[in-house]
């Protein structure tokens, strides 16, 4: 493995961008070029080295299989030796191989990725060593206006270079983070399955192989190539056009079950055997009952866009279900409060006290795995345990005026005696089982809907309705 270098060149042209419209509240997402340059990268690296000390000797860095990722994880560790820290380069991994690395060598992180966004965005996730989050409120910020200081002054290595030069070294960590997670889950004894995995071209690719190496599954790999321009489709499997493909090959094959990882390989889909998906929720509560029987009456996270189904069931499994906002950084805040051990998005992202209180897909793929495995019913027919409710999925609105639309849903609660709570947007309450909740995008005029009922039917009905104040 090469360790990337830095490419040469003048200081980026900071009046074109400034940071803060790509340092978002919790990680780092723009243009490659016109936003994300090494330059832009090394300034961020030497202020990131900066906030660490003198807590910190060293940075471990990773990066995805995006064209530019190499060259920008190496000028982001040029920035952290010129401030005195040294480098672990990790090179390709995963952004929950990066998190492993955090938290087994109890270092901060850096992962180069941009998730499942197209081909011209790449980004930086940052941590705190133990893969402790980091977000504006908690240092994201110092580190951006003292990177935005560096652009402006120009990068002078001479004037900024502490005492001390730090060190780059290579170490290759897949091998540790696969043998980590067998440690987990034990899928020898699992009766044999037959295993599609859609890599999307992204980083499950390079780390499926190993992973699921020397088990009892017959694996169907779909685009594994490692490549940044996502070819066939993109790498985000919460869109249902990017399950369509995985799906076919389900149909066709007769599969036990499909497996979708985004580009960085951090969230998990699931398909069962008709090529149907198994909801997040259902593999939250499927998960959480496993976790709840090595640890008995434990605390069992999952945010408010999870069906009621996921508190129902932990509670019957003897669990304490707790309510979340949505997002990784209130998810893993809590985890750390309550001391759950397990924790569940809408969005695929699973968290796990045992993986550092991180998200990972690849662990909740193994305990779904072990399962199914540890049963002889299909997919369709275990799942079905967890999967009681009807629910839309999340559905996306342009609208003008989102303060005055969530006002008007307000309204409309309160004439059909909703019970309202306001968490995170706004969540109504119906006396008949139905629920909606209605959230504002950070970053767009958009408001996003999601609607749960008992049946379709009645699901379908408060979805219309809602949908139709929304949109007028």
């Amino acid at each position: 493995m090469a360790v990337p270098t830095s490419e040469a060149g003048r200081p980026a042209d900071v009046s074109q961008s400034r940071l803060t419209a790509f340092v978002k509240a919790y990680d780092v997402r723009g243009l490659v070029g016109s936003q994300l340059t090494t330059e832009v990268t090394r300034a961020i690296g030497y202020a990131f080295a900066r906030f660490l000390r003198p807590d910190a000797s060293a940075v471990v860095v990773a990066y995805d299989m995006r064209e530019s990722s190499p060259a920008l994880a190496g000028a982001f560790a040029e920035g952290v030796t010129t401030a005195g820290l040294d480098v672990v380069m990790a090179g390709l991994g995963s952004t929950d191989m990066l998190y492993f690395a955090a938290g087994h060598l109890t270092m901060p992180g850096a992962m180069f990725t941009a998730s499942h966004n197209p081909a011209s965005y790449n980004g930086i996730k940052m941590c705190l060593a133990g893969a402790v989050p980091i977000s504006l409120d908690t240092g994201l910020a110092l580190v951006r206006d003292e990177a935005q200081d560096i652009l402006d002054a120009g990068w002078d290595a001479a004037r900024l270079a502490a005492d001390r030069v730090g060190v780059v070294t290579e170490q290759d960590l897949l091998a540790e983070y696969a043998e980590y997670l067998h440690s987990l889950v034990d899928l020898r004894s699992i009766r044999p399955l037959r295993v599609v995995v859609d890599a999307g071209n992204g980083m499950a690719g390079y780390t499926v192989p190993a992973v699921l190496r020397d088990l009892p599954l017959q694996v169907d790999a779909m685009y594994f190539e490692l490549d940044g321009s996502f070819p066939n489709h993109e790498a985000n499997p919460l869109d249902p056009a990017n399950l369509v493909d995985l799906q076919a090959r389900m149909r066709a094959t007769g599969a036990d079950i499909g497996l979708a990882f985004d580009g960085d390989a951090d969230r998990c889909f699931v398909v069962d055997e008709r090529g149907e998906p198994v909801s997040p929720s259902a593999i939250t509560a499927l998960v959480a009952t496993r976790e709840l029987r090595r640890h008995p009456g434990a605390t069992i996270l999952y945010n408010l866009i999870s069906s009621r189904a996921v508190p129902e069931i932990v509670a019957e499994a003897g669990g304490n279900p707790v309510r979340t906002r949505v997002g990784h950084s209130f998810i893993k805040a809590e985890m750390a409060r309550t001391g759950a051990v397990f924790g569940g998005e809408h969005s695929a992202h699973y968290y796990f006290a045992d993986f550092f209180r991180a998200d990972t897909g690849m662990l909740a793929a193994l305990h779904v795995l072990a399962a199914l495995g540890g049963q002889d019913a299909p997919l369709s027919e275990f799942a079905a345990e967890y999967d009681r409710y009807a629910d839309s999925g999340e559905i996306n609105s342009t609208v003008d005026d989102v303060p005055g639309k969530l006002a008007e849903i307000t309204s409309w609660a309160a004439a059909h005696a909703g019970d309202v709570d306001e968490m995170d947007g706004i969540t109504v309450s119906l006396d008949d089982g139905r629920w909606f909740n209605v959230r504002s995008s950070n970053t767009e005029p958009l408001l996003r809907l999601n609607v749960e009922a008992r049946t379709p039917a009645a699901m379908a009905e408060l979805r219309d309705e809602i949908l139709a104040l929304i949109r007028a």
